[in-house]
Order: C-alpha cells, then structure tokens, then sequence
C-alpha cells in the first residue's frame, strides 16, 4: 500500500486523532495506539489495522519507553492540549533532537498559540470560532452544526492527515521532520475557503436557510415524500432545471423565473405540494438515471444496498459483520487495504517493546510495576 513503511505513533485520544491514525493505517502505514491505562476513548472504534500498546506516561519510565518508540518513528500524533507534551518532557525540541527525521503531528481544537491555545471545545465550539457555524442552519432557527463532522473530521483529522503526507514527501528532499500545527479551528475554515470567496458575490447575502447553497432555494432542498421519506435535489443549472420541473409535471411557462429569489418561498411550497404525492420509489422511477439530480435521502442501511454503492464496493464488513465505508480515495496501483479488525488495548505491549529493543525480563518488570499493560482479544482467551 502507498504508506507501506511508515511507522506512526498515536497517542490515543478523542475522535479526530483516532480517525487521522485509521486514515494512515488503512493506506498501509505501521501505526502504534499508545493508550492510557483504565481509559476508554474513542481508539478503539476507530483502531482498524493498529496496534496496540499500553503505558503509563504520568511515569517517567513510560515517558522514556515512549521516547525510545519515536527514536524508531516516522510520525507522531498527538491530540493533546497546548504545554501537555512540554510538560511530560515530550515535546517537539527534545524528540526530534533524538529523531531528526521525526514529523510531529498536533491535532488540537484551537492550535499552538492564541489565547484559546490552552482552552478545552469540540466540534461546535471549533465550528463557531471558524466563522462557518453562523452560516449553518435553517431560516428563523439558532445555527445548527451537521453532527461533528466539520470540525472534528474534516477540518481535523484529514487536514491533518494532509499535513503528515506533505510533510513526508518534504523530508525525502530534505531529510528533516516538522512539526504539524493542526488546529480544528483552522481546518475548518480553509474548507470554507469557498464561503469565503463569495462573500462579496451576493451568494450568501440572505439569512441562513435563504440563500441559493443552504436550503432558500426551491431547486437545492429536500422534499418529503408520500411515505414520509424524503428527496434531494440540486438542479442548479438551467437544463438540469428544466429536467427537474418535466418530471414534477410541471411547465415553464407557467412558473417564475428559477433565480427569482422573492418567488422562491412560493416555488418550495408548490414543489413540496407535488413531491408529497409520490412515495419515494415513484420518484426515483421518474427520475433515476436522468440529469434533474434528483436523489433519494437513504439511511445507513439503504446506502450500503443501494446499487451503485454495491456496484462500486463503497462499503466493507469486518469480522465482527460489521459495515463501515471503504477507505477513499480510491487508489489504481496502491488502494488501501484496510484490516478486519481493530486493536484492543494492550494486544500488543510486548510485541511492540521487543521490536524497539526490550527484553522479557525489562517487559515483565515494566508489567510488574504497571508502567505497561497487556491484554488479548476475547477470541484468543
């Protein structure tokens, strides 16, 4: 796979540096989940393809195990608070003075500097700092983040990952490592980069919920249906517009113009009026394999079985039966082959110390005085 060779060590945290880990580790990359001991995060569901490893950084023995890992790595990633790794004698200036090749990932909320540096938030609170929250919502309604998926996903864990492979293809020139400030805040509003491009344009002039890209228009919306499910559509363009308004039953000449903002409030209620006459499967005879993009709103479950997603295998089931996407992008030469399992914590503690050098005896010493723990998947209990 494209990261074959690439050792990276997670320090287990919440979901936006798990997820940046998986990424790494579904394309092939060697990656060690450095858990706390009595913790529970979000590691384990999404630990695909890691392994493993159990120690107790609050002990200077676990601190120097953990440097005596990085001396080894190619990256690290760290989700933690502004001063935390400083505090713990594990930051930047020391690591990668024993590792110069070292890339040191910070995947936090609001970065390195800044007054919020040092200040706990989540995906809402990254959402707001950034700007894009006020711009998300329906007309009359308090802004209305879309799950967590911006701030912590999107602006966190894939920006980050971005970061780590820009910063390995610059060290094959160079030679060196860097340090990554990878703050959620940030993230998210470069992926509004867009947004804020068009500010000027008129494209967002309305309140939230009103404008052409955000629900305000009759053409980009979801209607429900006769059997209360629901249909998207997004028939920007004029020809695909006017495919949209013939499979409605509709005629041209006897609407108003389709950029005529001030009759879009009438326009949604007419759509909505015909939409509520068909079940979900009528309008998807009408309108599957034309160009009025319409589509139908599926829960998990009928992604999974819907024909084009079977037909491209955009889903995978594990060993435990179960289903998840399938790693994208996808790759001609070198696709990700992702693993069937996750790791449970302290599967591979001793795996893990010998390869970087540890005998049985330092291991069972270490276990001994719970500076590492050990664990066994159920099945091999």
């Amino acid at each position: 796979m494209a990261l074959r060779g690439i050792l990276v060590v997670e320090l287990s945290g919440l979901a936006p540096g798990p997820f940046c880990g998986m990424i790494l580790a579904d394309f092939g990359a060697q990656v060690v989940r450095v858990d706390r001991p009595n913790t529970r995060g979000d590691g384990g569901v999404l630990s695909r393809g890691k392994r493993s490893l159990v120690l107790d950084l609050k002990q200077p023995r676990g601190v120097s195990v953990l440097r005596r890992l990085c001396a080894r790595a190619d990256v690290l990633l760290e989700p933690f608070r502004c001063g935390v790794m400083e505090k713990l004698q594990l930051g930047p200036e020391i690591l990668q003075r024993e590792n110069p090749r070292l890339i040191y990932a910070r995947l936090t909320g609001f970065g390195q500097s800044g007054r919020f540096a040092r200040v706990a938030g989540h995906d809402i609170n990254y959402l707001a700092v950034s700007g894009i929250l006020s711009k998300l919502g329906s007309r009359g309604e308090s802004p209305r983040p879309p799950l967590n998926l911006l701030a912590d996903f999107s602006g966190g864990s894939l920006v980050c990952a971005l970061g780590i492979m820009m910063a390995l293809f610059e060290r094959t020139r160079s030679g060196k490592g860097q340090v990554i400030d990878a703050s959620m805040v940030e993230g998210t509003a470069y992926l509004s980069s867009f947004v804020w491009k068009t500010l000027k344009s008129g494209l967002w002039e309305q309140a939230p919920g009103r404008n052409l890209l955000d629900g305000g228009a009759p053409f980009y919306a979801t209607y429900r249906t006769a059997d209360g499910e629901f249909m998207a559509v997004g028939a920007i363009e004029p020809q695909f517009y006017q495919l949209l308004i013939e499979g409605l039953g509709l005629k041209s000449d006897e609407l108003p113009n389709q950029m005529s903002v001030a009759d879009w409030p009438e326009m949604k209620k007419k759509f909505a009026d015909v939409f509520a006459k068909k079940t979900r499967a009528e309008w998807c005879k009408i309108f599957d394999g034309t160009d009025a993009c319409v589509t139908p709103v599926l829960s998990f479950e009928e992604a999974v079985h819907h024909e084009h997603n079977r037909e491209r295998g955009s889903f995978i089931t594990d060993e435990s039966q179960d289903v998840s996407p399938r790693p994208a992008p996808v790759l001609s030469n070198t696709p990700a082959l992702p693993a069937q399992r996750g790791a449970v914590m302290g599967e591979h503690s001793e795996e893990i110390l010998k390869e970087i050098g540890f005998n049985q005896e330092e291991i069972n010493q270490l276990k001994l005085d719970k500076i590492i723990t050990t664990n066994r998947p159920m099945a091999n209990l």
